[in-house]
């Protein structure tokens, strides 16, 4: 329980200061879009390169990562379902179904998977399925949705391609699946680098908080509310009912599967939608209140389950 306390302390401590420093315009007016461009287009591709470049790939055969996968389908469909009903847009379906499904596995999940689950390495397979499969699936479908001119089919099958984000992922997907060590002299700029992405996306989210009212406030709040419920409830329901019911996971594997599952939404995803310029508000309301409500989800689950 104080290790989920202490994973939310620490970020919330680095937005309150990016909220400081949008109040008092220390970055000017250009800040926020800087520090978003610089996680989506170096600092982020470089941390995914250097994580996933030393995973262990046969965690991807691992039940952990088959309740991952379904979980995450359970909750993106349902958002997906209602939206295609209520005929929202393209972009606020991507960004509403991330919001929905994609977990902070990276600058929460590790400090909690290490204080309340004892092992890091518990999140490997929610970084590995959301960077392999997830985010460039998802960055495709936002890249194909612009609107301009029509693009070749061949453009549109490398559009992943083209994308820093999920180049940085797939690539370290290459390397850890070759078995080659990447020098150190190469390595340590591209970590020095990566370094700079978690508390770019949080001093950028928490200057976007200027001026913001309460969360899940006018014409965005079903989309909002409904993100943050599939988020801190059903996805965690679900995957505890796929790996207890079906998988048949021993205890620790289902509470770790259980907890990463709950985690909010990823601060990243705001980068995605002010990269794209698609569903800001929805995003960053969504991360928001996911984060509020995720504090007693995961207080519960390390409680009834650990």
């Amino acid at each position: 329980m104080q290790g989920v306390l202490t994973g939310f302390a620490v970020i919330a401590v680095v937005i309150a200061v990016g909220y400081v420093l949008g109040l008092r315009g220390h970055l000017g007016e250009d800040g926020r879009a800087v520090l978003t461009r610089l996680a989506f287009n170096v600092a982020t591709p470089a941390l995914l390169f250097t994580t996933l470049a030393g995973a262990d790939l046969s965690v991807v055969l691992s039940g952990r990562l088959l309740v991952t996968a379904a979980s995450t389908a359970v909750a993106a469909g349902a958002f997906l379902a209602v939206g295609l009903a209520r005929r929202w847009s393209v972009g606020r379906l991507t960004l509403g179904a991330l919001c929905s499904s994609y977990v902070n596995a990276g600058n929460l999940g590790i400090p909690i998977a290490v204080y309340v689950l004892g092992d890091a390495s518990f999140v490997a397979p929610v970084l590995l399925f959301q960077q392999i499969v997830l985010t460039p699936l998802a960055l495709a479908v936002l890249d194909l949705s612009r609107p301009g001119e029509r693009r070749s089919l061949g453009h549109r099958l490398t559009t992943p391609l083209r994308n820093p984000m999920a180049v940085g992922a797939l690539s370290g997907v290459v390397v850890a699946a070759t078995g080659w060590t990447v020098p150190g002299p190469a390595l340590e700029p591209l970590t020095l680098i990566g370094n700079m992405s978690v508390p770019a996306v949080l001093l950028a989210f928490g200057i976007s908080l200027r001026g913001s009212g309460l969360p899940a406030r006018g014409a965005d709040r079903p989309a909002i509310v409904l993100s943050a419920v599939l988020k801190t409830v059903v996805q965690p329901l679900a995957a505890w009912a796929i790996g207890a019911g079906v998988l048949h996971l021993d205890r620790e594997a289902l509470l770790a599967v259980t907890v990463t599952s709950a985690l909010p939404a990823a601060q990243n995803l705001f980068t995605y939608a002010s990269q794209y310029r698609v569903a800001e508000q929805l995003a960053r309301e969504s991360i928001l209140l996911s984060t509020a409500a995720s504090v007693p989800a995961l207080v519960t689950i390390a409680a009834l389950l650990g």
